[in-house]
């Protein structure tokens, strides 16, 4: 029998489409200034780097649901950063990075060609590869409502925003979970920016006052990426239903999904200490106002962008023709068409790169 090929039924990776704008930027005499992906470009805390190496010398395995320390500091993290309340160690699993645990979580809870997955209508692309992954169909919908009688299976929600930034609301939050309980739904809230707030509240999916403190059905993803600057370590995980979490547990020991003894000390030092993340918050925070006015001052108008790593901006035209004009300044952004049909006239514009790079942005966005 034929071998099927898994990548054959994916859509193409969005970013190899970036080649030639890339490369018109990079021929900018003082260099491209990358804004088109959220890599982190500051450094790892201190505290953070001595804890990896502190059991460097370990020999044996790691432990699939991670270490008693790192499950109580995540509880303890979600509690004092977000007022996540009713949460014990049981309901907190590690994952290797949470793009990993995204792509595999319709997959790992057993769905498969009946099922529904809903993902918003702009969207993180793993969302939508997550469940052609487990075979599943897919559906884009911010209002549920449209779904009529149709019965998802899961439903992905992302606040705030990647890549618009858009908060939602404790209401609509509620709405989400209210319904999601009608059709026995499970809820997966991708929270990685929930510690990156500017203009709006954002609440996790876990809060009290949107779930009335029964997590039932929720689980909420969170990342050590963004305000921890543990890209390269692979570092998340997931919280909330403790049966969902147990049956994830299960499976992924099987399949030796296992986050590294290391990283998980590094983990337990990042969710233990608010100093640097509270550092790493206000360096982002200067950088967003300085290329927000920039970005405004150039002609564009920016969308929600309340809350998160991003600016979400617009000038009316299709995105491809902004990313082409933002190249010939050496400014790689991505178009917005890579989240989704809604985001064709958009473009994505990310916040972490250096002071320097940030503030050359902002002078040749002022010519």
């Amino acid at each position: 029998m034929a071998r099927i090929s898994v990548a054959s039924g994916l859509p193409d990776f969005p970013w190899d489409s970036l080649t030639g704008a890339k490369e018109k930027a990079q021929a900018h005499p003082d260099g491209i200034v990358n804004l088109s992906v959220g890599t982190p470009v500051d450094p790892v805390a201190p505290v953070i780097r001595d804890a990896l190496a502190s059991v460097s010398d370990e020999p044996g395995y790691p432990t699939t649901i991670g270490t008693v320390e790192l499950r109580e500091a995540a509880v303890a993290a979600l509690q004092r950063r977000y007022g996540v309340t009713g949460l014990d160690i049981e309901a907190v699993l590690p994952a290797i990075g949470t793009k990993e645990m995204i792509a595999w979580l319709p997959s790992l809870l057993g769905l498969g060609d009946e099922d529904l997955v809903v993902i918003p209508e702009v969207a993180y692309p793993t969302y939508e590869v997550g469940a052609l992954l487990a075979g599943a169909r897919v559906t884009r919908a911010d209002g549920l409502n449209r779904l009529g009688p149709e019965r998802a299976s899961l439903v992905f929600i992302n606040s705030p925003s990647n890549p618009t930034g858009k908060v939602l609301g404790i209401d609509h939050l509620r709405k989400v979970v209210a319904w999601a309980r009608e059709r026995d739904a499970v809820v997966v809230s991708d929270e990685c920016y929930l510690g990156l707030t500017w203009e709006a509240e954002a609440v996790s999916i876990l809060d009290p006052r949107v779930c009335d403190g029964d997590h039932t059905n929720l689980l909420a993803v969170h990342s050590l990426s963004k305000t921890s600057n543990l890209a390269s370590y692979r570092a998340g995980f997931v919280a909330g239903d403790r049966v969902l979490v147990k049956d994830l547990l299960e499976v992924r020991k099987h399949a030796g999904m296992i986050v590294p003894t290391p990283i998980q000390a590094a983990m337990t030092a990042a969710l233990t200490d608010d100093e640097h993340e509270n550092l790493q918050r206000e360096r982002y925070r200067a950088r967003r106002k300085e290329l927000l006015d920039a970005v405004r001052g150039a002609g564009f108008t920016v969308d929600h962008s309340e809350a998160g790593l991003y600016l979400w901006a617009t000038r009316g035209e299709p995105c491809r023709d902004t990313v082409d004009w933002f190249a010939e300044r050496g400014i790689l952004v991505a178009p917005g068409e890579f989240y989704g049909p809604t985001g064709a006239s958009h473009v994505r514009i990310a916040l972490t790169a250096s002071d320097e790079r940030i503030g050359a942005a902002a002078t040749r966005l002022s010519i």
